[in-house]
């Protein structure tokens, strides 16, 4: 019989899942598929690795608090899969703290330290826990290994790593953490795959999609990165506001006499490309919009981008790559285009042709930088670390 290992990867209003044979050499898709609460009554839909629909039903609300959905995937698995044994479930865990430096299964004591650090991502680490708890109500014996977003940034050392603020706070964990961690570990790895010389070369991966972060990547480890202590730092985003003067804060705190509460709502739900252009926090809509307030968002994002790219070259005393991920940065090539002309200074050059069609390497024979869109795969990543914590020896 096969080993398998369901991943789960929630968004703020989906997961993503997917099923792995982890029998053969490299984990081996089975079916993928995505549980959407966008909709009146939430929608499970799982596909092959063709396309093709396996299975679809929809609860009512209720029943997803309720953890029947996580049960119905189970339940399909089980009836699909049969000569499949389910090994684990691998989550996406945001935020890992000090504490976590790679994957680890979730006891019940893991799983309170873990909610315990709710405050530095509020928006993403219940909902990346909520599944844990679900799943573990349904099959309390199947084992659940917890994936950090943080781990791959977990070496960062100052003063990368380092805020300006007294040191007694840095003791107490106060530090600056990264995300989009798996995302980056897969791109870095997809990468040297590609091209192996840059295994040794001065890298920036950026991610951009509705949440947006850089690394600046030197001999494949991460020594900087754009967001901080919780996912709202760094750059522009669908509706995070990225990096914003401390002042703005307090003004809104003492003299607009905003609530922490509301202040961290706004923060999060109503700034980034929605808070400016009042239209959309989608890309694709800000894009197809005529409307200047649309373009400036548009411009705020590929400014911002564009300047924290260059913080990273800094950092790590030059250029030599720039790969593009994540659903902004695989499929808009406007924004592409608009980073690679502010960046021309540095030496980026983007062939016009070869961006239009998304290719591997989209810059041009002139440009002293490397460009690359490569697809990233955060679930591909999550069921690698499974296997290594399930067989440890291979």
């Amino acid at each position: 019989m096969a080993d398998a290992v369901l991943t789960l990867n929630s968004g703020s209003s989906s997961i993503k899942f997917g099923l792995f044979d982890i029998s053969t050499a490299e984990p081996a898709l089975l079916c993928n598929g995505l549980l959407d609460e966008h909709e009146a009554k939430p929608r499970l839909v799982a596909k092959s690795p063709s396309g093709e629909t396996l299975f679809e039903t929809q609860r009512e609300v209720s029943d997803v608090d309720g953890g029947h959905l996580f049960a119905d995937v189970l339940s399909f698995i089980e009836d699909r899969f049969r000569e499949s044994r389910l090994r684990a479930v691998g989550h996406r865990i945001v935020h890992g703290g000090p504490e976590y430096s790679g994957p680890v299964v979730l006891t019940d004591d893991v799983t309170a330290k873990l909610e315990a650090l709710t405050p530095l991502a509020p928006l993403h680490q219940p909902r990346c826990l909520a599944p844990v708890r679900a799943v573990s109500a349904i099959r309390r014996a199947l084992t659940q290994i917890a994936c950090f977003d943080t781990a791959f940034h977990h070496g960062l050392a100052p003063p990368a790593s380092r805020f300006a603020i007294p040191r007694r706070y840095e003791e107490h964990g106060l530090r600056r953490y990264g995300f989009h961690g798996l995302s980056f570990e897969y791109v870095a790895g997809r990468l040297v795959e590609i091209a192996p010389e840059f295994a040794a070369r001065r890298t920036v991966i950026a991610h951009l999609g509705n949440g947006a972060s850089l690394c600046a990547l030197h001999d494949g480890r991460s020594v900087d990165t754009t967001m901080g202590l919780t996912p709202l730092d760094g750059l522009v985003m669908g509706t995070r506001c990225g990096t914003v003067d401390p002042g703005v804060l307090l003004y809104l705190l003492q003299h607009e006499r905003m609530s922490t509460e509301d202040l961290q709502h706004l923060l999060y739900h109503e700034s980034g490309l929605l808070g400016v252009s009042g239209i959309s926090a989608d890309m694709r809509t800000l894009l197809a919009s005529q409307e200047p307030a649309a373009r400036e968002a548009v411009d705020l994002f590929t400014f911002r981008a564009a300047q924290e790219i260059a913080m990273m070259a800094n950092t790590l005393g030059g250029l030599e790559g720039l790969v593009f991920t994540g659903g902004i940065g695989e499929h808009a090539k406007e924004i592409r285009s608009a980073i690679g002309e502010r960046l021309g200074w540095l030496g980026v050059r983007i062939d016009p042709a070869a961006n239009d069609e998304a290719r591997e390497r989209i810059s041009d024979e002139d440009s002293s930088v490397d460009v690359f869109v490569i697809p990233t795969n955060e679930e591909l990543t999550i069921v690698r670390h499974c296997v290594a914590v399930l067989q440890p020896s291979a």
